[in-house]
Formats: C-alpha cells, structure tokens, sequence
C-alpha cells in the first residue's frame, strides 16, 4: 500500500448485498408484534441506510412513545437474525461486486472500506459468508457512530487509513449515503440497483451514478484521477 492511499468507500445494504426481502420481512413482523399495521414496503425501504432509532422513527406514528421505538427496534433486530439463521433466505451480493471489490482490493495505491448503517455483526456475518472480510481495512457502522447523513463514519475511515478527502470516493445507493459524503467533503458515486431513485441520488449531489458494477472502476477513475486505478477500469 502506498503511504497516502486511495480510499473507496461502499455502504452495504443496497450497494453491496440486496437485503431487502428480509429487511422489509423484519420490519413488518416487528410492526406486527406491538399491534401496529407495517408501512408499505417501499417507505421501510425508504429508510435503509439510517440507523435503526431514526429509521424506525420515521416509519412509526408521530404520536408513538419512545419506549415503542426501542422496542420495535430489538424486534426488528431479533426477526432479522431469526430469518437469517433460516437458509431459505438469502442476503445475495449484486452482479459483479464480488468482482469489482476483488479487482480494487488488489491494486496497491487504494485501500478499500466500509460505511453502513448495518451493525457490526452483520457486517462480519456477510463479509464471513462471502469471503470480502480480509479486503475491507476499515468498517464503520451503525454500532460506533452517528446515523448518517453525519458525516463521523467516513472522518473515522479517514483517520485510520490516512487517506485524504481529496482522494476519497463513498459509494452508496441513497441519499443518505450521498448527503454523508458531501457533508464529509469526499465525492460521492450512486449507485442505480439500491433502494433509492436514481434522480434523487442526483439531487443530493452525487458526482456521478454506476448502472451497472463495471462501472465503477471507470468512475473511480474519473473522480480520483491515477493510471493506476484506470487501469481496472472496464
């Protein structure tokens, strides 16, 4: 690894790993248990990337007592595990990340890390499954850090790998993702296969929006402009 490294960040829920069928299967089953009637799928999915107080925050009554908040969280904690442990579901990465993570992973002037609202364990739980743990040299997630948009995720990732916001890309499939890392001062990518729409992606201030994983490697390029990393690109 060179001295002053090259840092591409990802978020995982919706960028990396499509978890949105057990996502939406916990929260509903959490609504459920304390007698309440779920959201629909697309305003639980519209929230994936928050940390969980927040996220539920948002998809329960205005009116709703503090300790309700709390307690759909541990339920949708405690479901998710559950349909986890179940090997009928399935967290499947996207097309071609595990491939373009590789690819990155292996060029010498870029450190790859993580910023998500999933918690540790289930970061380690899926990087574990899908061999990717020995790629990340930095994971910040919901456990330690502010919910995003804050920008304390990425400030950390920086910190422990010395790369500079200059030469730092977070890529991510919502806003939240976008907005953390303007708010970070570091060039955000889109990606188009999360759970966010594309224009707004746009609108938050994303540099640029991935259709497909190949892509990214050439706007990695573009963004953090080396021979070396254009080298990967497809």
């Amino acid at each position: 690894m060179t001295a002053f490294p090259k840092l591409v960040l990802f978020d995982c829920d919706g960028t990396i790993v499509d978890s949105q069928h057990m996502i939406v299967a916990a929260m509903t089953g959490a609504f459920a248990e304390v007698g309440l009637v779920a959201p629909p799928r697309a305003d639980i999915l519209s929230v994936v990337g928050l940390s969980l107080i927040p996220a539920v925050t948002r998809l329960l009554p205005a009116d709703v007592a503090p300790d309700v908040v709390r307690e759909v969280v541990e339920l949708y904690k405690n479901g998710f595990q559950v349909l986890r442990r179940d090997p009928i579901n399935h967290e499947p990465l996207y097309p071609g990340a595990r491939e373009v993570i590789h690819a990155l992973a292996a060029r010498e002037d870029v450190v790859l890390g993580v910023a998500t609202g999933k918690s540790r364990r289930g970061v380690d739980v899926l990087f574990e499954r899908e061999g990717l743990t020995d790629l990340f040299v930095t994971i910040q997630t919901a456990d330690d850090h502010p919910s995003k948009p804050h920008p304390s995720m990425i400030h950390r990732a920086l910190a422990e790998t010395t790369a500079g916001a200059d030469r730092t890309v977070m890529i991510g499939d919502t806003t939240y993702d976008i907005e953390m890392a303007r708010a970070a001062g570091v060039t955000a990518i889109g990606v188009s296969w999360g759970y966010h729409q594309v224009e707004d992606l746009a609108m938050a201030g994303a540099a640029a929006i991935a259709v497909v994983y190949d892509d990214l490697p050439g706007l990695i390029a573009r963004h953090l402009p080396d021979p070396a990393i254009g080298a990967i690109a497809r």
